[in-house]
């Protein structure tokens, strides 16, 4: 027997929870790392201009993320469908994907950029990688507190 799908408005709010934190963690990435630190680009290879023009085109990715999950939170409320937990742990989720996501395939697998250069990495990379393992963890367990919460 398979679960039933779950109504429209719990699905918008689990997208616009994972837009939106994809779209926060992304930002933070950018505003820390990139433009506050220096420690990096999106795409490191190239340097100068096109490592700034690929930091240009992550901010309109994670920004086009960020303005679509506040826009399907905004119908949700209209619907009069908001569930904090269930978007808050969706937040987290997308979050923590966002930054497993990079410390795995780009940082390691593509090679696009390091956390830091000119440093020993296991230390950053762990940090990395267990920060965002740790959201999705934190995210899961609300999701399926909130679940609970609503079963029949």
């Amino acid at each position: 027997m398979t679960a039933a799908a779950p109504p429209r408005s719990d699905r918008r709010l689990l997208v616009s929870g994972l837009l939106f934190g994809v779209g926060a963690a992304g930002a933070i990435d950018e505003i820390v790392f990139h433009l506050l630190l220096r420690w990096h680009h999106f795409y490191d290879r190239a340097g100068g201009a096109a490592a700034l023009v690929s930091d240009g085109i992550l901010h309109a990715a994670t920004w086009s993320a960020t303005v679509a999950g506040l826009a399907l939170l905004a119908d949700v409320h209209r619907r009069r469908a908001f569930a904090p937990s269930t978007w808050w742990g969706a937040v987290l989720v997308g979050a923590g994907a966002f930054q497993v996501w990079d410390g795995v395939v780009h940082h390691k697998l593509l090679r696009l950029h390091q956390v830091r250069y000119g440093v020993d990495l296991l230390g950053y990379d762990l940090a990395w990688n267990a920060a965002g393992v740790l959201l999705l963890l934190a995210g899961a367990v609300l999701l399926r507190r909130a679940r609970r919460r609503t079963a029949p």
